[in-house]
């Protein structure tokens, strides 16, 4: 019989292959959820109803709906309906951006909203701009606020790529179920998946907080 250790480190490489799926899917998708959650968190607190309905459909939806469903619509769903071809990866960081942006945008929020409303009209009355205003004075201490929820938010979406397995990517989660069903080694395999998982969220979640510290002191 196969000795664990040999079972895993058989297994290693098509796993970090996998890792690497994954990490590339979160590099793409986190930067993109985190732009449209801070278009979408300005639109939720601007003055226009319009913006507003906007945005609050749209967090709305995402809010509303599982991320496994939103993954299968945006893979067969719209490819269906436009008669195009999404492949898998691209529709996987696609509902990764915005399930991601839609909790990014309620976080933005609800940082801005923290902000007492006196600086905006101090800052109005020195002659800045809203915008300016918004990026110069509001911003800046939002985002310090923010930092703990956009760091909790990151470690989930890395967590949910594990529902692309679904559609087929083979991303860490997939790599496991494909190892397993060739060697029936449950145990093994998802003991390293795990091992791997947490090393990817720990390391990124000691550098965010090594970002929050150096922010912080500014």
């Amino acid at each position: 019989m196969t000795s664990s250790l040999q079972v895993i480190l058989d297994a290693l490489p098509m796993l970090l292959k996998g890792a690497l799926i994954t990490f590339k899917i979160v590099i793409i998708s986190l930067p993109i959820a985190f732009l449209i959650g801070l278009i979408t968190g300005l639109m939720n607190v601007s003055s226009s109803k319009i913006l507003r309905g906007i945005a609050s459909s749209y967090v709305d939806i995402i809010r509303g709906t599982p991320l496994l469903v939103q993954v299968f619509f945006e893979y067969f769903g719209i490819p269906a309906f436009f008669d195009i071809r999404i492949p898998a990866e691209t529709a996987g960081i696609i509902a990764i951006s915005l399930n991601a942006g839609a909790y990014i945008a309620e976080i933005f929020r609800g940082g801005i909203n923290s902000i007492n409303r006196g600086q905006m009209e101090a800052a109005r009355s020195l002659g800045l701009s809203k915008w300016l205003t918004m990026r110069l004075v509001i911003l800046p201490q939002a985002i310090r606020r923010m930092i703990p929820a956009f760091v909790n938010q990151f470690i989930v979406s890395i967590k949910d790529t594990s529902l692309l397995s679904v559609i087929g990517i083979s991303e860490l989660t997939q790599s496991g179920e494909i190892i397993i069903s060739a060697n029936y080694r449950a145990f093994e395999i998802w003991g390293v998946v795990g091992v791997i998982y947490f090393i990817i969220i720990y390391a990124l979640s000691r550098l965010a907080r090594v970002f929050e510290r150096r922010y912080a002191s500014k």
